[in-house]
C-alpha cells in the first residue's frame, strides 16, 4: 500500500518545475510510478524514464506552421501549466482484449495558440503538439527527434526506399550501426525498437490524422554517448498521376497513384486540432509489448452516434495465394470457381470469401470479367451466409468513395480489400479515412493491403478490420526462404504488430525444411511455405488479425482437414491476451482467451529450442487440452506433426519442443 501510495502522490506532484535561470521542466509520471516523460523549454525537448533511468535521452521537438517555428517561441515564454488525471476503461469489439485502460496521468503546457500534451501510461510515455489558430493552417515541417542514451543499444530496424512501402525483412544490429547498415534503403519505419539497460523501447505513434505518418532517419550530429534520430516526414504531393504498374502514366484508374513532385509543405489543415502522437512504448520484458495498449488506447474513439454492433470478424477463404485453387487465373477465377470456394468456406464454418484481382476486368471495378458472374457468386454466397469481400486498387477507388461503398454494398457485397496505396503523405491518410467512413455507412467492412502500419484509426473505425504493411505469406510467390523469413516472422511480434493488426495470412500446406524450398514453389500457382507445419498452425493465434486469412487452397485444406479444422476455429478477436515469453531474436509465445476458452501459441526462429509452457494464466482447476506440436522428425520432415489431447491441471508446466522454424498451438477448454 506505501509503495502505491507513494506512486500516487509522486504523479500528482507531476508538474513545472522551475529552475534557477528561468529554465524550466515539464513533467507527468505514469499510475504505478515507474515510467516518467519529462518536456524541456530551453530548448523545447522531451526526455524518458523508467524507474529513474533515463530510457529516451533529451530530445528536440518543434513544429513548424506558417512559416514559424513553434519550439523555437517556448524558449521564451511562461507557459500556462495543468496537469490531470485520465481514468477509465473502455470496452472494444473488435480487439485483441475486450476491456482496455486509458488510465494516465497528463500535463498540458500550454503556451496561448499551441500547447504540448505529455502523457504517462504505465505501458509508456507521449508527447503531441495541439494548435488553436483561427484559421486554416500549412504545416511545414516537424522536428520529432530521439536520441538512444548508448551507442551499443540492440535495436530492431525495418528499413525502406520509399513512403508507404513497409514490407521489408527487421534487422537487429547496435545503435552505432543502424545508419551504417541501412544502405540505400535509409528510411526507418515504425515501430523501431531497442533495448537500453533492463528497458525495450518501441517507438511508435498514434492518431494520424489529416498528417503523413512518421518514419526515421539516423541524424547526421553528433551525440556525445548517444545515437540521435530524426523523424521524416512526406510532403503533400503537389504533383501525381495514375499507374497500371509499369512506367506508363495514366489519367485515371490503374493500380497506384503516384506522387511525381511533393510541395513544401506536409499538410493544411484546420488551424484547431491535436496533432499525432509521439509514443515510447516501455517495457522490462520485450514479450510484454503483445499486451501494450498504448497505441490503441490513445488513438481516438469511436463516434459515439455510430453504430458497430454490425461489424463481423472472422477468417477468410484467400483465393490470391493459391492461384484460385492452384488452377491459375484463366482456369480458377470463373464464376464456378469461385462458386467452390463459396462451397468450402461454408462447408467449413468460414465467414468470408475474398474476390482478388481478376474480378474485374483490368482494373475497372465498374465492368466484370466476362469469365465471373460478380453479382451471381454474391448472391449465392449471401444464401450459404458466406461474406464477399471485393479486392481494388484505390487508384480506382479514391474520390469516389461514397459511390463505391454504396453501389457494391447494394450488390450483397460486405467489404473491400483495398490495395496499393503504397504512400505515407497526408492525402493518402485523408483516403483512408474518408473510405473508412463511407464503407462506416453503408456497413461494409474494410482491409487495407499495400499499406504502411496502423496508427490507431481502428478504434475511431472499427469496420477497419486489417492492414498490410508488414513482411508477410505472400512473400512465398518470390522468396527463397532464407532463415531471415523464419526470424522477422518472430520479430514482427514485437515490432510491426505492437502497432496493430496484421495481414500476414498464414496457413501454408506444403511446408519445407531450411534450405529446402524447391524451385517450382517461387511460383504465383502453387507456393509453399520454409518452417513446420505446426508453425502456420501457431501463427492463427499468435499473429492478431480480426480479419485472418487463411491463404492455401480448398484442395489443400480438404486434404488436410485435420490442421484445416483446427485453424479455421482459431477466434480473430480477443477477451484476454497474455505473454507468455520470448524476445525478437529467439522465439515468441501468447495465451490468448475467448469466452471460456484459451489458446496458447509460439514460434520459434530458425533454431530448435525447448519451450516451457506454464499453464498458470488458466487461473484454476482441471482443463482438457488439445495440442498440435512439432514431431521429433519435423525438422527434417516439417509437415510432421504430433496432434493430442490430455487433461490436465492449470498451473501445471508442460515443456515442448519446438524444431528449426517450429511451433506449437494449444486449445484449453474446462
Amino acid at each position: 500500500m506505501g509503495k502505491l501510495l507513494t506512486a500516487a502522490i509522486a504523479a500528482l506532484l507531476a508538474g513545472c518545475t522551475w529552475f534557477g535561470g528561468g529554465e524550466a521542466e515539464m513533467s507527468a509520471v505514469s499510475p504505478d510510478g515507474r515510467n516518467k516523460i519529462r518536456l524541456h523549454l530551453k530548448p523545447l525537448a522531451v526526455e524518458a524514464f523508467r524507474d529513474g533511468k533515463v530510457v529516451v535521452a533529451k530530445s528536440r521537438i518543434a513544429l513548424r506552421v506558417d512559416g514559424k517555428r513553434l519550439g523555437h517561441e517556448a524558449e521564451e515564454a511562461q507557459p500556462v501549466v495543468s496537469t490531470g488525471r485520465v481514468m477509465g476503461k473502455f470496452f472494444p469489439a473488435v480487439y485483441k482484449k475486450a476491456k482496455a485502460f486509458e488510465s494516465a496521468y497528463e500535463t498540458l503546457v500550454d503556451f496561448g495558440d499551441w500547447a504540448v500534451r505529455i502523457v504517462a501510461r504505465d505501458d509508456g510515455v507521449a508527447y503531441r503538439f495541439e494548435t488553436r489558430f483561427q484559421e486554416r493552417i500549412r504545416v511545414t515541417g516537424e522536428r520529432a527527434d530521439f536520441t538512444i542514451p548508448g551507442r551499443s543499444a540492440t535495436c530492431w530496424a525495418h528499413f525502406c526506399g520509399s513512403f508507404g512501402h513497409e514490407e521489408s525483412i527487421c534487422r537487429t544490429l547496435p545503435a552505432s550501426d543502424v545508419k551504417t547498415d541501412s544502405g540505400r534503403d535509409r528510411m526507418i519505419y515504425l515501430p523501431f525498437l531497442y533495448r537500453v539497460g533492463d528497458t525495450t523501447v518501441a517507438v511508435m505513434e498514434s492518431d494520424v490524422f489529416d498528417y503523413p505518418v512518421r518514419y526515421l532517419d539516423e541524424s547526421d550530429e553528433s551525440v556525445r554517448a548517444g545515437v540521435e534520430f530524426n523523424s521524416v516526414f512526406a510532403g503533400w504531393p503537389k504533383r501525381t498521376y495514375h499507374s497500371d504498374g509499369s512506367s506508363a502514366k495514366l489519367e485515371k484508374g490503374g493500380r497506384r497513384i503516384v506522387v511525381d513532385k511533393h510541395g513544401g509543405w506536409l499538410v493544411e489543415t484546420d488551424g484547431e486540432r491535436t496533432f499525432p502522437w509521439r509514443v515510447f512504448g516501455l517495457v522490462d520484458e520485450p514479450s510484454k509489448l503483445l499486451e501494450s495498449e498504448i497505441v490503441y488506447a490513445l488513438a481516438r474513439p469511436a463516434d459515439k452516434s455510430h453504430d458497430f454492433s454490425w461489424v463481423k470478424p472472422g477468417k477468410v477463404a484467400w483465393d490470391w495465394w493459391n492461384d484460385f485453387d492452384n488452377k491459375g487465373t484463366e482456369k480458377g477465377c470463373t464464376t464456378e470457381g469461385y462458386m467452390r470456394f463459396v462451397d468450402f468456406a461454408a462447408r467449413t464454418g468460414v465467414e468470408y470469401v475474398i474476390m482478388d484481382e481478376g474480378w474485374s476486368e483490368k482494373l475497372n471495378i465498374w465492368k466484370y470479367s466476362p469469365r465471373v458472374d460478380v453479382p451471381k457468386v454474391i448472391e449465392y454466397a449471401n444464401s450459404r451466409g458466406v461474406g464477399i469481400i471485393l479486392w481494388m486498387a484505390w487508384a480506382q477507388v479514391k474520390g469516389d468513395e461514397e459511390r463505391v461503398a454504396s453501389y457494391f454494398a447494394k450488390l450483397g457485397a460486405k467489404g473491400f480489400k483495398v490495395d496499393f496505396m503504397d504512400r505515407g503523405d497526408a492525402d493518402a491518410e485523408r483516403f483512408l479515412w474518408n473510405f473508412a467512413e463511407a464503407c462506416r455507412k453503408n456497413k461494409m467492412l474494410v482491409d487495407y493491403h499495400g499499406v504502411h502500419r496502423p496508427t490507431g484509426m481502428e478504434r475511431a473505425y472499427p469496420n477497419v478490420v486489417n492492414y498490410e504493411g508488414v513482411h508477410g505469406l505472400e512473400q512465398m510467390k518470390w522468396n527463397e526462404g532464407n532463415p531471415e523469413f523464419l526470424a522477422n516472422d518472430v520479430k514482427i511480434c514485437f515490432t510491426r504488430m505492437t502497432a496493430g493488426p496484421m495481414d500476414y495470412t498464414p496457413g501454408a500446406m506444403d511446408n519445407y525444411r531450411i534450405g529446402h524450398y524447391p524451385p517450382h514453389k517461387i511460383s504465383f500457382t502453387n507456393p509453399g511455405s520454409i518452417g513446420t507445419r505446426c508453425r502456420q498452425i501457431a501463427m492463427m493465434a499468435l499473429y492478431f488479425a480480426p480479419l485472418q486469412m487463411l491463404c492455401d487452397s480448398p484442395t489443400k485444406y480438404e486434404r488436410n482437414m485435420e490442421c484445416f479444422s483446427f485453424m479455421a476455429g482459431v477466434p480473430t478477436v480477443w477477451d484476454e491476451t497474455r505473454a507468455l515469453g520470448g524476445s525478437p531474436d529467439s522465439y515468441v509465445a501468447v495465451a490468448r482467451r475467448k469466452g471460456d476458452v484459451w489458446y496458447a501459441s509460439g514460434i520459434t526462429n530458425a533454431d530448435w529450442r525447448y519451450f516451457v509452457l506454464d499453464t498458470s494464466f488458466l487461473g484454476d482447476g482441471e482443463w482438457n487440452m488439445e495440442i498440435f506440436k512439432d514431431s521429433s522428425s519435423s525438422d527434417d520432415s516439417p509437415e510432421s506433426y504430433i496432434h493430442t489431447r490430455l487433461g490436465i491441471r492449470a498451473g501445471e508446466r508442460i515443456t515442448i519442443r519446438m524444431a528449426a522454424g517450429g511451433g506449437f498451438a494449444a486449445k484449453f477448454t474446462k
